[in-house]
């Protein structure tokens, strides 16, 4: 069963993953998402469905398209497997609980839209609002079906009170000092904020706290290697995402730890 379940997740991420490299490039450009159907943006053919079987389609083709022959961006095959892998990681994570089958709805469209924030966000510092702002509707609902399945109503009353926590938390932050991140940051944690309260506090407190960690590592990266300055922008999105798995996986255990320490101290 176990085996089963992450093979179907991985062929889910796999074709999720190709339709997002469609919600990449059109979403920030204000295009639709569903017509016209995906084709070669420099000769203008159509895709032919044996050649948009994600992953293989490309290896197949030899990475260039099949009409003129140009070179199709290793970035497509990449964002699909990673999607594939990113759902059997949270696949496995999830079947370590034992609410984690009425929970895998939620994850994994929390992936889906983390894998298209992040790779917007890096490329044009930008979340925006067509797949934020839904997502709060979208997570309320799957959290609800997981809070019922598992009689876990109280976990739906603590992401309620989480979501609207960090999205407080961050909206202070944006008033301080409106030059460190942006408002899109400001909405995307209201999400956040709801998936990891919904686990536990100790998720909310470190998921919340290792994002700012995971960004400024990247951001003194930059500055050490000359690849930007103090002053430069640097999308939080990615790190916030980032800290919100770490904050899922281990933020229990880990604030849990770290409450042993301090009353044992």
């Amino acid at each position: 069963m176990t085996a089963v379940l992450l093979v179907l997740a991985g062929l889910v991420g796999l074709a999720i993953g190709s339709f997002l490299n469609v919600v990449v490039w059109r979403v920030p450009r204000g295009e639709s998402v569903v017509s016209p159907p995906s084709a070669c943006p420099r000769c203008g053919h159509g895709i032919r469905p044996r050649d948009n079987v994600p992953v293989l389609g490309w290896l197949l083709l030899r990475g260039r398209c099949r009409d003129c022959g140009e070179p199709i961006a290793a970035r497509y095959p990449l964002v699909e497997a990673a999607t594939g892998l990113a759902f059997v990681a949270a696949t496995a994570w999830l079947l370590t609980r034992d609410d984690g089958l009425w929970l895998l709805p939620a994850v994994w469209y929390l992936v889906a839209i983390g894998v298209a924030l992040a790779l917007i966000d890096l490329d044009t510092h930008r979340l925006p609002d067509v797949i934020v702002l839904p997502s709060y509707g979208v997570a309320a609902v799957l959290l609800a079906v997981a809070s019922a399945g598992t009689d876990q109503w109280d976990a739906l009353l603590r992401a309620a009170i989480g979501g609207a926590a960090l999205w407080v938390f961050y909206f202070v932050l944006v008033l301080a000092y409106p030059r460190g991140m942006g408002f899109g940051d400001v909405k995307l944690a209201g999400v956040l904020g709801m998936y990891l309260a919904w686990v536990g506090w100790g998720a909310l407190v470190v998921g919340g706290f290792a994002a700012f960690v995971c960004g400024g590592v990247y951001a003194l990266g930059l500055v050490v290697t000359r690849r930007a300055g103090r002053k430069s922008g640097v999308p939080f999105g990615p790190w916030m995402l980032l800290g919100c798995a770490v904050g899922l996986v281990v933020g229990e255990t880990l604030w849990g730890a770290y409450l042993d320490a301090a009353l044992g101290a």
